[in-house]
């Protein structure tokens, strides 16, 4: 096929990277089949053949390929990619017209709700299409809304269809007839936003809908509807019993269950009166009575007319008399217990948390358009979204934040260079709403983005007041902001303080800015999990800002072992170098083009030699663009000396502007040294990057053939002659 995979790429099978390669090639057209006898032959399907063998499938441009997998004659290839697909990426998309859009919703709802997609990035979309790219936000949060052109043809669905021919009564008219607003049949998730509707429209509704459903409702059906309730109060979601399941309805079908409030059971009764649920989520939305149904049993009708007995068949008896007086009681106490119900975040989330398109200014509705989430049925969703180089505005901005109020599947969230601004709050109050449910696997966040509309550190402790639970944080920004916009209320992070967190992995580069010890301090202290801290492009003013750094390092994360600075000068501060690399606890230490021997004296260099040589926990030591030359590296050999105790097992010394000789001075030394130490040394890996071995290249390979009989070299084929415009770079 022509194609050489990147050499970053770590292929471990061949076979399975040439057949997703040649699925993709065949979707999108670049490998023309008829060319091929072989595979233009109608007894072989190319895209049917290769696609269990599909991991990652790109879709780009005017989303080419999209209708084709959606195609009839390729329902068996949907199938296999919908078991064998992880991760979906889209790149440099276009905008689409409607029928496509509808394809990419059928395709999006096989490939995650029934799927096993767990990633979704999208990326260089310099100009997105509003409708599109929420319809694909949603759609990897678990909502889906067919829309009224493909409800009227039926579920659009061929797994759901199937579900819901098997149990006869969740047909299309039934799906109306039970008070979901053209919902796609099938089992889902129950949202646990409350929504508040017409209870006199939905009656006429119900009404309207019931006549024709009891029709054609088949009075011999052997399916029953079991409604399990445990004795907590734990009400979930309709189960039909004694029904064949598809193979990956496992996967889409999750019997989610709704922590119910002791406030909202009605007194004398043992089942629990809730207010009316949104339609994001399974045919039945009220809780029932528990009941059980038999062929030839007759049951009770479980709250009005207790004594009477009710005919098993009567379904708008059972479905609709009986949920109206249920609505019809919670609504009462839900207008006498507004206060307690707003408190429990859990069950019912605050209109500000609850995800709704409505109050976004979103207003392009449409059958695959943007559209409320009360309308949308709930499905599984990913764990995965990146989203890189796609311009986020406010509207988008304040679906995405919806969106995570409730994306309880989601581990991480990588956003980077969105243009966010002043729009990152409304990522913010998702991340808050979200941080209130119990059920939440969110331990990832990435924000990086060019300009910075808050300090750095600043929008780091807003992060962790909102969602304390991450694991791993990282706020990158290229250029601070000269604009300073006005500050939304309620946002100043002083006025907050952050609860401990779980925060294991902190990165913070700053865009030329002050290290900000007031905020970063109380960051540190709240994060006693940390076990790794980068900090990049910040200003350190005096030497006591970084004193008092070095000292809540040392005092309030005992367990961090991983540090890294990266383009701050620390010319000045040797000192506080030589008590960095004391640190008995750290494993791995950076200093990435900190100017750490830009003016030192021959004294400051032996002084890190002894340090590291008397350090047995230090493990790695990178010390990339600090200038060290040929002397400098020499001198480093002695850290392997004899009488060392060093671990250092791993050493960086790219863009030193280290020459061919004295790289193998270096070389000769090491040997010399592991001769004296009867070859026991721990050195195993050595960084070469850019540095100046092109201007003599036989004493260049000399030298690399010497180290790697000692360890293992990572080198590069480097242009010298950019080393002074790097040189200059950088004063």
């Amino acid at each position: 096929m022509k194609i050489r995979p990147p050499k970053s790429e770590n292929i471990k099978n061949w076979r399975k990277k040439f057949l997703e390669t040649f699925f993709s090639n065949v979707l999108h057209g670049v490998l023309d089949v008829s060319s091929d006898p072989r595979l233009s032959d109608r007894r072989f399907s190319p895209l049917l053949h290769s696609s269990r063998h599909v991991t990652q499938l790109t879709i780009c441009n005017m989303l080419q390929g999209v209708a084709e997998l959606t195609a009839e004659r390729n329902q068996r290839v949907l199938e296999n990619l919908a078991g064998s697909l992880r991760t979906l990426k889209f790149r440099h998309l276009l905008t689409s017209d409607l029928s496509i859009r509808q394809s990419l919703s059928l395709l999006l709802h096989h490939l995650i709700h029934h799927g096993a997609v767990s990633q979704v990035s999208m990326c260089s979309w310099p100009v997105p299409d509003k409708v599109l790219l929420v319809l694909i936000l949603s759609m990897s949060a678990g909502f889906w809304h067919p829309g009224k052109t493909l409800m009227h043809q039926g579920s659009p669905c061929s797994l759901c269809r199937e579900e819901s021919d098997a149990q006869g009564l969740l047909t299309q008219e039934n799906g109306a007839l039970l008070g979901s607003n053209q919902l796609c049949c099938g089992s889902t998730e129950q949202s646990e936003t409350s929504q508040w509707g017409d209870s006199e429209s939905r009656s006429k509704k119900v009404q309207t809908a019931s006549a024709v459903a009891l029709q054609e409702a088949d009075p011999d059906s052997q399916a029953s509807i079991e409604l399990s309730r445990s004795s907590s109060g734990t009400v979930k979601t309709p189960v039909l019993c004694g029904l064949r399941s598809h193979p990956l309805q496992n996967l889409a079908c999750q019997d989610v269950s709704c922590k119910v409030p002791p406030e909202y059971y009605i007194k004398g009764e043992s089942s629990p009166s809730l207010p009316k649920r949104s339609s994001v989520g399974p045919a039945f939305q009220k809780p029932y009575r528990r009941f059980k149904t038999a062929v030839g049993r007759k049951r009770r009708c479980p709250r009005r007319n207790r004594r009477a007995r009710a005919d098993p068949e009567d379904l708008y008896d059972f479905v609709f008399a009986v949920a109206r007086e249920e609505e019809e009681m919670a609504e009462s106490l839900y207008e006498s217990n507004a206060q307690e119900r707003e408190s429990i975040d859990d069950w019912a989330p605050s209109p500000a948390d609850t995800p709704s398109f409505e109050d976004v200014g979103c207003t392009e509705g449409g059958s695959v358009g943007i559209i409320p989430l009360k309308a949308a049925c709930h499905f599984r969703s990913i764990s995965t979204l990146e989203l890189f180089s796609i311009p986020l505005t406010g509207d988008t901005c304040r679906a995405l934040g919806n969106l995570l109020s409730s994306w309880v599947s989601l581990e991480k969230l990588v956003l980077s260079y969105n243009g966010l601004g002043a729009n990152v709050f409304c990522i913010l109050s998702g991340l808050r709403a979200l941080s209130h449910r119990r059920d939440c696997s969110l331990r990832v966040v990435r924000v990086s983005d060019v300009f910075s509309h808050i300090p750095s550190v600043e929008l780091v402790w807003s992060i962790l007041t909102a969602f304390p639970r991450l694991h791993t944080l990282s706020v990158s920004f290229d250029l601070k902001n000269q604009l300073e916009g006005n500050r939304p209320e309620g946002h100043s992070s002083s006025e907050a303080e952050i609860p401990e967190s779980c925060l294991e992995q902190l990165e913070i580069r700053f865009p030329r800015e002050p290290l900000q010890t007031s905020l970063l301090l109380p960051v540190l202290k709240a994060s006693r999990s940390l076990q790794q801290l980068s900090l990049d492009s910040a200003t350190i003013s005096c030497p006591l800002e970084f004193g008092l750094l070095l000292q809540a390092l040392k005092e309030c994360n005992p367990g961090l072992k991983r540090l890294s600075f990266h383009d701050v000068n620390l010319a000045d501060y040797q000192k506080e170098v030589l008590l960095l690399l004391q640190d008995p606890v750290l494993q791995e230490i950076t200093f990435s083009f900190c100017r750490l021997f830009e003016s030192c004296t021959a004294e400051f260099l032996s002084d890190i030699i002894q340090i590291v040589k008397r350090n047995s926990t230090l493990k790695s030591l990178k010390l990339p663009g600090n200038r060290l030359g040929n002397h400098r590296l020499v001198a480093l050999a002695d850290i392997f000396s004899e009488d060392s105790s060093s671990s250092i097992c791993q050493l960086d010394v790219s863009s030193n502007c280290i020459k061919p000789d004295g790289l193998l001075e270096f070389a000769k030394k090491l040997e010399s040294h592991i001769l004296q130490r009867g070859g026991q040394i721990k050195f195993t890996h050595l960084r070469l990057f850019q540095n100046w071995l092109d201007q003599d290249a036989a004493t260049a390979q000399e030298a690399l053939r010497r180290l790697r009989a000692v360890c293992s070299v990572v080198s590069n084929t480097w242009d010298s002659s950019q080393a002074f415009a790097d040189y200059i770079s950088v004063m």
